[in-house]
């Protein structure tokens, strides 16, 4: 409810779903009791946000499947996990259980942990921040971020590299996107469109318009 129901973050709510009508009466006292209910604004709000969800899950899907391959096929990236691409190692499993790939991509930048905050330290148009499922693209590193506190041993025995970055998706103009990542990849940077950039571009070239957005 927080994240993509509510999707423009801006509340903090959430929601028990129990299997039967018994422990949901179990509960309801301990609710009560607890003052475990949402505000008036904040109700408003996530009722707000549900009337759109279904078109903001959709926009958000269709532009990272477009940067999923645009990440596939950048020189600076390493490896890329988003369930909607062929390379990933569930993809057919995805593609059995779930209506959607959903908007949250990982990849691995090559040059490891300094990489990592040189490209957050030059984004412009996605948010640095730790969240998902609203309206904003969102960027984090994890190695310099959450988990920095950590050792490296530590963080790669709980599945975070120094070279992985986070993004969770909005539904600002795919372009923009684009174009914005491309500017704060560590220099040179490749932004030649190979074969998948065209093919997640439509063959087109990133217009000037997304260019000078993600510029300002």
């Amino acid at each position: 409810m927080t994240k993509s129901i509510n999707g423009h973050a801006d509340v903090v709510a959430g929601c028990i779903v129990t299997q039967t009508k018994e422990m949901a009466a179990r509960l309801r006292p301990i609710m009560i009791t607890m003052g475990m209910c949402l505000d008036a604004n904040s109700a408003f709000l996530t009722r707000r946000g549900l009337k759109t969800l279904p078109l903001r899950v959709e926009r958000a899907q269709d532009s990272a499947m477009r940067l999923a391959l645009y990440l596939e096929s950048h020189a600076k990236v390493a490896w890329v996990r988003y369930p909607g691409l062929e390379s990933h190692p569930q993809h057919e499993v995805a593609k059995r259980i779930m209506k959607g790939p959903g908007s949250m991509i990982s990849f691995g930048l090559k040059g490891g942990l300094d990489a990592g905050k040189k490209l957050l330290n030059s984004v412009k148009l996605c948010a640095l921040a730790v969240s998902l499922g609203g309206v904003e693209t969102l960027i984090q590193h994890p190695a310099s971020m959450t988990h920095a506190k950590l050792s490296p041993q530590a963080r790669l025995k709980a599945g975070v590299s120094d070279d992985l970055i986070r993004l969770s998706v909005g539904i600002e103009e795919t372009e923009a996107v684009m174009a914005d990542l491309a500017q704060a990849f560590p220099p040179p940077c490749a932004c030649a469109p190979g074969p998948l950039w065209r093919r997640a571009c439509g063959g087109a070239q990133l217009p000037s318009s997304a260019v000078a957005r993600a510029a300002q």
